[in-house]
C-alpha cells in the first residue's frame, strides 16, 4: 500500500526542514498543495529542498513547475479536469464520488477518492461516503490499486482502507497537526508519527 503525504495548505517557516527530514526518513511521494498561493512561494520552497527529492513531488497548481524542476507529476483537483495542452507525464486526479472512479482511472496514473472520514486538516470537510457504499464499490472492483483513500486517514482508519482494497492513503492533518507552526521548532513527534504511518501501510 502506498503512502502519500500532502503538504499543509499554507506555508510555514520550518516547512523545508521538516520535508527534508521526512524524505530522509523514507517519504517517497509528496503532494505539494498550496491553494491560492502565488507560484513564487512554491518555487522558493522547492529551491530549499535537495534536487534529489524533486522526482518524488507532485504539484497541484502552477503546472509549469513540473518541467522546470523535473517533478514527478501533476494533480488535478477534480475528476473532469483536463491536463494542460501538450502535457506528457504522470497525472492524478481527485474523485468526489464513487461514480467518477471508472472513467477517471482510465485517464490517470492514480486517483484520490474523498472524503472517507471527517478531515483532520479542514473541519468543514466531512465524510461523504458510507461504509456500505465503499464496500459495494470494492466488490465491484471500482476500488483497486489505482485508488487512494483521502480524508481523515490515520493509524485507526488505514486498516479500513486496506480492507476495502485501496492502493494507498493520503495523509495530511494527522501528520501536520503534530507540529505547532506558530513558533514550533521541535518536530521529532511528527517524524516519529510518520514512521508509524509507514509501518501501518506496510
Amino acid at each position: 500500500m502506498k503512502l502519500i503525504v500532502m503538504t499543509r495548505a499554507t506555508f510555514f517557516v520550518e516547512e523545508d526542514k521538516i520535508l527534508s527530514t521526512l524524505f530522509e526518513a523514507g517519504m517517497d511521494h509528496l503532494h505539494l498543495y498550496k491553494p491560492g498561493a502565488e507560484p513564487i512561494y512554491s518555487e522558493r520552497l522547492l529551491t530549499l529542498l535537495d534536487e534529489d527529492y524533486y522526482g518524488k513531488i507532485t504539484v497541484h497548481d502552477h503546472f509549469y513547475l513540473k518541467d522546470e524542476y523535473r517533478l514527478r507529476g501533476i494533480h488535478i483537483n477534480t475528476a473532469e479536469g483536463e491536463a494542460p495542452a501538450g502535457y506528457r507525464g504522470n497525472i492524478s486526479r481527485t474523485c468526489h464520488a464513487i461514480s467518477e472512479l471508472k472513467e477517471t482511472k482510465k485517464r490517470s496514473n492514480y486517483v484520490f477518492l474523498k472524503t472517507l472520514f471527517d478531515s483532520q486538516s479542514n473541519k468543514n470537510d466531512k465524510a461523504t461516503l458510507t461504509r456500505e457504499e465503499l464496500e459495494q464499490a470494492s466488490r465491484q472492483g471500482l476500488i483497486d490499486k489505482k485508488v487512494y483513500a483521502m480524508g481523515g486517514m490515520n493509524l485507526d482508519t488505514i486498516p479500513v482502507a486496506k480492507e476495502l482494497g485501496f492502493g494507498g492513503v493520503v495523509i495530511c492533518g494527522d501528520l501536520w497537526n503534530r507540529f505547532n507552526i506558530l513558533g514550533g521548532l521541535d518536530y521529532k513527534e511528527l517524524i516519529a508519527h510518520f514512521e508509524k504511518l509507514r509501518k501501518a501501510v506496510g
